[in-house]
C-alpha cells in the first residue's frame, strides 16, 4: 500500500518532462519528487518501440527503488510505445500515468465536433495513438497530426525562444497538413517551452493547448481520489540524469533556478 509521503517519480529522455514537473510543482508544492532525464539515448522520438520499452522498463526499476507512489512517462513517445507494457510490468507496486490520456479527456470535454492538430514526434505520430483514442471518444473531432522531429534535439541544445526556433516552427506551422485547425496538441513534453512562439504564429486563432498544465491537474486529481496527497509540506526535488550534459543543467535551471544539483545516475553501466 502505497504512503502519502513517498515520492513522484517523473521520467523523461531530456528535459521536456521539466515542463510537467514544472507543472506539477507549482501546482503540487508540498509533494516530493524524483525526476529522472534518460540523456543517454535522447531524444526518445527516433528510437525503435522496442528500445524504448527496454529503457522504460530500466528506468521504472529504478524509480521503484526509490519507492515512488506514482510513476509519471512524462514523454508522449515512451507513452506511446510503452505505457502498457509498463503498467502490466509494475503492476500493484506503483500507479503508472501518462502524458496522453489526460490530453485526450480534456480534448473531449471540451472540443467535440472541431479540428484539432497536433505536432510531435515521428515515434507519436507514427504510432497513431492520439487518433486512435480521439476516434474513440465519437465527439466527431477530426485530427490533423504532423511530424516535427526537429523540435525536440533543437530544444534539448537551448534553442527555444530564438531566432532558430522561430525559423524551424514557421516552417512546421506553415505546413498544409495543419491547415484550418481549432486548437494545437503540442504532443512532446518539450515543446510547452515553444509555447509562446507558437501563440504568436497563430496570433490567438487557434488554442494552443498547454498539455503540461492538463496532465498534472490529472496527477493532482488521481492523488486526491486516492487519499496520496502529501500532507507533510516542503517537498523535496531530486534530479537524476543517465548521462551528464551542461546543457541539459543550463536548460533545467530555467525551470527550478540556480539550485538544482543534478546527480549521474549511471543506470546503463
Amino acid at each position: 500500500m502505497a504512503d502519502a509521503g513517498e515520492p513522484i517519480g517523473i521520467f523523461d529522455s531530456g528535459i521536456g518532462g521539466m515542463t510537467v514537473a514544472k507543472a506539477l510543482a507549482d501546482l503540487l508544492p508540498d509533494e516530493n519528487m524524483i525526476y529522472f532525464g534518460d540523456t543517454a539515448h535522447l531524444p526518445y522520438g527516433d528510437k525503435s518501440t522496442a528500445a524504448i520499452q527496454a529503457y522504460c522498463i530500466k528506468i521504472c526499476n529504478m524509480l521503484l527503488q526509490q519507492n515512488c507512489k506514482l510513476i509519471l512517462i512524462a514523454c508522449n513517445s515512451a507513452s506511446a510505445a510503452a505505457f502498457d507494457l509498463v503498467r502490466e510490468y509494475v503492476g500493484s507496486k506503483a500507479k503508472i500515468l501518462n502524458v496522453i490520456d489526460p490530453v485526450i479527456d480534456y480534448i473531449g470535454a471540451h472540443h467535440g465536433n472541431r479540428t484539432i492538430g497536433l505536432i510531435g514526434t515521428r515515434q507519436t505520430v507514427q504510432s497513431n495513438v492520439y487518433k486512435k483514442k480521439i476516434d474513440l471518444l465519437g465527439k466527431g473531432i477530426t485530427l490533423k497530426s504532423l511530424a516535427t522531429p526537429l523540435l525536440a534535439p533543437m530544444i534539448e541544445e537551448g534553442f527555444f525562444d530564438h531566432s532558430i526556433s522561430l525559423s524551424v516552427l514557421n516552417q512546421y506551422l506553415s505546413d498544409p497538413e495543419l491547415n484550418d485547425i481549432d486548437a494545437l496538441i503540442l504532443g512532446c513534453t518539450h515543446y510547452p517551452l515553444l509555447k509562446p512562439e507558437i501563440e504568436s504564429y497563430y496570433k490567438g486563432a487557434v488554442e494552443v493547448l498547454n498539455t503540461s498544465e492538463i496532465v498534472a491537474r490529472s496527477v493532482k486529481t488521481w492523488l486526491e481520489q486516492n487519499s496520496l496527497v502529501n500532507p507533510a509540506g516542503n517537498g523535496t526535488r531530486d534530479f537524476f540524469v543517465s548521462d551528464y550534459t551542461t546543457s541539459f543543467e543550463s536548460s533545467t535551471k530555467i525551470f527550478f533556478g540556480s539550485k538544482i544539483q543534478l546527480q549521474h545516475y549511471p543506470i546503463w553501466d
